[in-house]
């Protein structure tokens, strides 16, 4: 299945159906009135959360959705029924935009999370309505009121408790294959990940999601490689997992380009807590080792943890870095109980 993250979806909801102009016509019932029943309201637009998904791809194949238009009214006073609605099923983690791609709508982010995105139109009176003592035979009706129609961009942002950022091949998804299950395109190559990949990482019995985007290179905000436009999958994070490869002849300038690149999208992303790891280290011998990790060192002001997928040296150290953070922050989220506020 392919990768789409942002889609743009023009919506309308149902017409309201016509009211019916009738008169009851029985035998012996000499007066018998107006009976012409109301139209149907016409269907509703609703985006909703379904589990399953992690993509936006439905939406390159269709564009259009419109809802139905509510049936017309019917003689016997019998009312039209309610148009269809139409329901743009969505992966969690979708915010859904005006058409100016900057004022957002909603955002939903649990699975069940309905959102009305345009209501139908309300059925029209028949002629039943408009009887008075003075017109006992009205030979009017409403018509229904039109629909709502609108255009929206759906734009996904991935959920993970951690993300990996880092240069083209620093290692990332070599990283991500060596603690999941997720099978990424791993290659010698730069730019060999060309979309963002999730996978549930376990370590003691315990489990988190983890999202690996694309590498970042210097003028990635201004658009420059792949740019920065899948940074958005890590905004969501609780924790950044930087990995600088061991092959880099300046560790230390590796990081910071790739801080200046986080600090320019803004968005929170500069401010998560973050772990630094010099990966690929099964390439390097003592020496080199240190040297580069003291580098490291100076520029991202912490030890560095060291990393290789290959031969899994320091990777459960690190998955239990990621998961002390995690669930820290998870617990401050977490709502607190009414018998915990008195214990307190």
């Amino acid at each position: 299945m392919k990768f789409l993250d942002q889609a743009k979806v023009y919506i309308r909801s149902g017409d309201g159906g016509a009211g019916s102009v009738s008169f009851r016509r029985e035998k012996f019932i000499e007066f018998g009135g107006p009976d012409g029943g109301d139209g149907g309201r016409g269907g509703d637009v609703w985006a909703e959360v379904v589990d399953g998904l992690n993509t936006l791809i439905d939406y390159r194949y269709q564009q259009h959705f419109k809802a139905k238009t509510g049936m017309h009214g019917m003689g016997r006073n019998r009312t039209g029924a309610k148009g269809a609605d139409v329901v743009l099923k969505v992966p969690a983690g979708t915010q859904i935009f005006e058409e100016d791609n900057e004022t957002l709508i909603c955002d939903l982010t649990e699975v069940g999370q309905r959102f009305l995105l345009a209501r139908g139109g309300n059925g029209g009176f028949g002629n039943q309505h408009f009887k008075t003592s003075t017109n006992q035979a009205p030979r009017r009706a409403n018509p229904g009121l039109p629909g709502e129609e609108r255009t929206i961009w759906l734009r996904l942002k991935l959920i993970a408790d951690a993300g990996l950022v880092g240069l083209p091949n620093a290692g990332k998804s070599t990283f991500l294959s060596a603690v999941t299950a997720a099978k990424p395109k791993i290659a010698d190559y730069p730019f060999t990940t060309l979309h963002p990949n999730l996978g549930v990482a376990r370590i003691d019995a315990r489990e988190f999601v983890i999202a690996d985007i694309p590498g970042l290179i210097e003028g990635a905000h201004e658009g420059i490689g792949i740019g920065d436009r899948f940074l958005g999958h890590v905004e969501r994070t609780r924790v950044l997992l930087h990995l600088v490869s061991a092959q880099e002849e300046n560790p230390g300038k590796a990081y910071k380009t790739v801080r200046a690149e986080l600090e320019a999208y803004g968005h929170g992303l500069d401010e998560k807590p973050e772990i630094v790891a010099l990966s690929q280290v099964d390439t390097l011998d003592d020496e080199s080792r240190k040297k580069k990790a003291a580098s490291l060192k100076r520029a991202s002001g912490r030890t560095p943890l060291m990393i290789s997928a290959v031969s899994r040296e320091g990777v459960d150290e690190a998955l239990r870095a990621l998961i002390s953070v995690v669930e820290e922050t998870r617990a401050e989220e977490a709502p607190v109980k009414e018998d915990d506020r008195w214990k307190k």
